[in-house]
């Protein structure tokens, strides 16, 4: 009975342990990271410029487990349009810090404030947020319509998001979700990022990189913080809030993506009906990086357009 007893408790305690034996986030990880660090409200914020020094902004929100490093692959498309780019890493990933506040849509948007208000950001901006990126992006826009001269969504989240039923539990239980996140994310996110390594991507090395954040302590918190907060609310309210503002809003889909379904293209048009659609046909969620040039190519003749 005592062996029975102490096998529970290193089994239900070893998923903790591992975590509190990751490297931490600090000086010694950053000392290689490219770009700029920044004290926020909140804690450091990682963040880049790219491309000219004079131009419009364009400011690119990455989505949930994958950090800034995903716009390697368009962030040359964007630079070659004119544009001065702002990257970075949101709190949880990548090279930032990971406070332990709720990740919830107001967390997110104090985040890009702060940042913005730092670089003297005063004019209006393009803003593209990929997956919870889009639905991050879309909660500033309907924040400050005022700021934001286009609105860029690639495979947003706030309409559908696809999940198992693990995850779907584990979002809505206390406790025992905890621990089932702290037990099996890991393993579930090495497979899905391997189970892309053959895929064609802009980003070298992107599924090295992507596993890589699980070295570090905090990031598997961040990400079930943010699936229980911003990622469990619709964003209806926000959508309309932008259209009745005017904001142009450009959607990019990927018609075989099987975490934002193509079906959120029609609820994103109940939504606003202004917004303009594409369809890229054969790319999956991790269009970013797999579909740069097409991506690029559709801002080139939208953006180029205003939205019109």
């Amino acid at each position: 009975m005592l062996f029975l007893v102490v096998f529970l408790l290193i089994l239900i305690s070893a998923p903790f342990a591992i975590e509190a034996r990751r490297k931490s986030m600090g000086p010694e990880a950053r000392r290689e990271a490219p770009g700029e660090f920044i004290e926020l409200s909140l804690g450091v914020t990682h963040f880049q410029w790219h491309g000219p020094v004079r131009g419009p902004i364009a400011v690119c929100v990455h989505g949930l487990t994958t950090p800034s490093f995903v716009w390697q692959g368009l962030v040359p498309g964007l630079t070659a349009m004119g544009y001065r780019v702002l990257t970075y890493d949101l709190y949880g990933r990548g090279y930032s810090d990971r406070p332990k506040d709720p990740q919830t849509a107001d967390f997110f948007i104090t985040q890009l404030e702060e940042l913005l208000a730092t670089q003297d950001i005063t004019e209006d901006i393009t803003l593209i947020g990929y997956s919870m990126g889009g639905a991050i992006a879309t909660s500033y826009a309907a924040k400050h319509p005022h700021r934001v001269r286009h609105l860029v969504l690639l495979a947003s989240a706030g309409m559908i998001l696809t999940t198992d039923r693990m995850a779907k539990y584990i979002r809505k239980t206390p406790v025992i979700g905890d621990w089932l996140m702290m037990a099996f994310f890991p393993s579930r996110h090495r497979t899905a990022a391997e189970a892309e390594r053959d895929l064609p991507s802009s980003v070298p090395n992107i599924v090295d990189l992507q596993q890589r954040e699980l070295n570090y302590r905090g990031f598997i918190k961040a990400i079930l913080s943010s699936l229980r907060n911003l990622l469990a609310q619709d964003q209806h309210n926000e959508h309309k809030t932008i259209y009745r503002a005017g904001v142009p809003v450009l959607a990019i889909w990927g018609r075989q993506d099987s975490v934002i379904p193509i079906r959120a293209m029609g609820m994103l048009t109940e939504w606003s009906r202004t917004t303009r659609q594409e369809v890229i046909e054969d790319a999956g969620h991790s269009l970013a990086y797999t579909h740069s040039d097409e991506i690029i190519q559709i801002l080139q003749e939208r953006l180029r357009d205003g939205l019109n």
